[in-house]
């Protein structure tokens, strides 16, 4: 379906990021993996994606530095001269109370989890407009557009992220260019696991209870979300009837919204 394309995936060695490169590449597209990880991390999954008869490289990189955005871009376009697919995945999040929260974490939350997104966006625009054809994905939260204690990094930084969606998808009307955002809840990921089993140490509970713990009052069901599950949402918006949303945010939450 994607045959021919290339997509970048910010915050892709593991979580969401890496399902949805897993799930552009079995539709046919090439793929650049992105993250802080040491190469061998990722490597046996590059290998899975090269099966699938794509090229599949992974820049190590952090986005803090515009340098270094740059360098990704740079890589990206020598590659392939045109980034098709633009996933703006990466996030770093602290937990803290506003009055205690460092400057230095604020200002990293800003660099990587929005002004990365607008870098990279500016970098790949003019290739989609030139092709005629672009997806632009951007992942923000359920914490997008509610508050929550202790996350302001993260409920500011998604939320403002929704805002780049809208404008982007108002610039590009009728280019065959669509910028969408995903709102997750809570999704299985690494960090997610690992703060469950950090619940279940606590708490001498299985992981069941512990799940359970840990999404009440937030996810109705009691229930992680699958990432495969994002993925798939992903690929629909790669395809031509994804292509007639733009500008949308697509909640998969369980109803977390609606409560």
């Amino acid at each position: 379906m994607l045959k021919g394309k290339a997509a970048l995936i910010t915050g892709s060695s593991g979580g969401i990021g890496l399902a949805i490169a897993q799930e552009l590449a079995s539709a046919g597209c090439h793929i650049v993996l992105h993250g802080l990880e040491d190469p061998s991390v990722v490597a046996e999954h590059l290998a899975t994606m090269r099966s699938f008869g794509v090229t599949a490289l992974y820049l190590q990189k952090d986005l803090q530095d515009p340098k270094e955005i740059e360098q990704i871009a740079a890589i990206a376009l020598e590659q392939f001269g045109c980034i098709d697919i633009l996933v703006n995945n990466a996030v770093t999040r602290h937990f803290s109370a506003i009055e205690t929260f460092p400057t230095d974490r604020w200002n990293q939350a800003l660099a990587v989890n929005l002004s990365a997104p607008f870098h990279f966006v500016k970098a790949f625009l003019p290739g989609m407009r030139k092709s005629g054809w672009g997806r632009v994905i951007n992942m923000t939260s359920v914490y997008g557009q509610r508050g929550t204690p202790n996350r302001i990094d993260y409920v500011t930084t998604k939320s403002a992220l929704i805002g780049l969606t809208r404008a982007i998808a108002a610039e590009v009307v009728g280019q065959n260019i669509t910028c969408n955002a995903l709102c997750p809840g809570s999704v299985l990921t690494p960090n997610i696991e690992s703060r469950i089993r950090a619940l279940m140490h606590e708490k001498n509970i299985d992981w069941d209870l512990a799940t359970a713990e840990f999404l009440h009052g937030k996810q109705p069901g009691g229930k992680l979300i699958p990432a495969k599950h994002l993925a798939e949402l992903a690929l629909f918006l790669c395809t031509a009837t994804g292509g007639q949303m733009n500008g949308a945010i697509l909640p998969m939450e369980n109803g977390w919204l609606a409560l």
